[in-house]
């Protein structure tokens, strides 16, 4: 009898590990909270440190004004550095042992491409702050807050060959995991819709590297009269002072949302013919309304300017929005079913309006010229990507 009961008792025990460990059907870890993850790079060779921390600040004041009907948000960002264990390791632990019920705010060089199918075999959905790895934006469970940084050179090559009307563009590309085929993709896009081809491609150039003059160099032999790079702020502001230390101050440069930062105006005196770029969200520089809610919460919690903040910021504030429409208890499934069913979320720092599942398709051109220090805006209005 002793031994039938304790039998009993053992199965009751594992059966409620189950059912609460499949869904979070306490709301995400227990005590009210509601358990949301981030798998970030935050440290090696290109980091995103910035949109993990603007998510944060969203959560904490959403916390601080009261949580979704008493119950606070709990995140919890972890650090992949780059490195595919260090990656699949921390989706497991905000996933598996957390019992998070959805991923937000992340920005990783390579998590979505690693832990989108186990993503999908979760039932968690993650709306990343910074999409950046292919598998961002081809998968059903992940759905980014930005353009990303395909669509991003196909924007830029777009703006360069048809309103700057430049020739003789080559291409830069820092090549991680398996982006190739999808940075092709992006230039066969162009290519469709404007019949401009590439004069010359590099993809072997490397993140951080500790000189880039070999690159720029070759580029510059192979008569390029522009160049098209997808490099991070540290690679990007490297190259461009490799191209000055060779005297060459006539080319015009088309870098990715990844450049825009205050950091890297400060850092360019000489910027040739003009750096464009298509920021992801509405220009950040620009004193505005538009950006006043976010600018006040970055620097109310000395969080950099920068387009990863705005990101973190946004898709923390989507995943808000639709937890906000969920009647009875917040579990993977209730936050899955809300953000797939949420009507396009409009916010006057994005383009198009957000829609759980759609990869937003439009940029707004900036220019940084030589000895002003400062990014302006080199559009009236949002560029979109070309219909091919």
């Amino acid at each position: 009898m002793k031994k039938s009961a304790l039998g009993s008792l053992a199965a009751l025990a594992a059966a409620a590990l189950v059912l609460s460990g499949c869904s979070g059907a306490d709301g995400g870890g227990g005590g009210g909270s509601i358990v949301v993850g981030s798998v970030n790079t935050k440290s090696g060779a290109a980091t995103f440190p910035e949109s993990s921390l603007a998510a944060k600040a969203v959560f904490d004041a959403f916390n601080d004004a009261g949580g979704l009907n008493g119950k606070k948000i709990d995140y919890k960002a972890l650090d992949d550095k780059g490195d595919p264990a260090g990656a699949t390791a921390a989706a497991r632990e905000l996933v598996g042992s957390d019992e998070a019920v959805a991923m937000v705010g992340s920005a990783s060089l390579l998590e979505c491409d690693l832990n989108a199918k186990y993503y999908e075999q979760q039932g968690i959905v993650s709306v990343p702050g910074i999409g950046v790895d292919t598998g961002c934006f081809n998968n059903k469970s992940i759905s980014p807050a930005n353009v990303g940084p395909y669509n991003d050179m196909t924007l830029t090559l777009t703006y360069g060959s048809e309103v700057k009307k430049l020739n003789d563009i080559c291409i830069l590309l820092e090549i991680a995991g398996s982006t190739r085929p999808s940075y092709q993709a992006a230039i066969d896009k162009w290519t469709a819709a404007t019949g401009k081809k590439p004069k010359y491609v590099d993809d072997t150039v490397p993140y951080g590297a500790a000189d880039y003059t070999p690159y720029i160099v070759k580029a510059r032999q192979q008569g390029c009269k522009a160049l098209a790079v997808n490099g991070v702020e540290p690679d990007a502001i490297a190259q461009v002072k490799a191209a000055n230390a060779q005297g060459w101050n006539d080319v015009t440069w088309l870098f990715l949302t990844s450049t825009y930062s205050e950091n890297f105006a400060k850092a360019v005196d000489n910027a040739g013919a003009g750096i464009y770029v298509p920021a992801e969200f509405y220009p950040f520089t620009e004193q505005s309304d538009i950006t006043k809610e976010w600018r006040d919460l970055m620097t109310k919690n000395n969080i950099p300017l920068t387009s990863f903040s705005q990101g973190g910021f946004l898709a923390a504030k989507h995943f808000i929005e639709a937890i906000k429409t969920i009647k009875g208890d917040v579990t993977r499934e209730s936050v899955a079913k809300a953000l797939r069913d949420a009507a396009p979320m409009s916010n006057p720092m994005i383009g198009d309006p957000y829609k759980f599942g759609q990869v937003p398709a439009a940029g707004w051109p900036i220019v940084l010229k030589s000895g002003t220090h400062r990014w302006e805006k080199a559009a009236t209005d949002w560029l979109r990507l070309p219909k091919s």
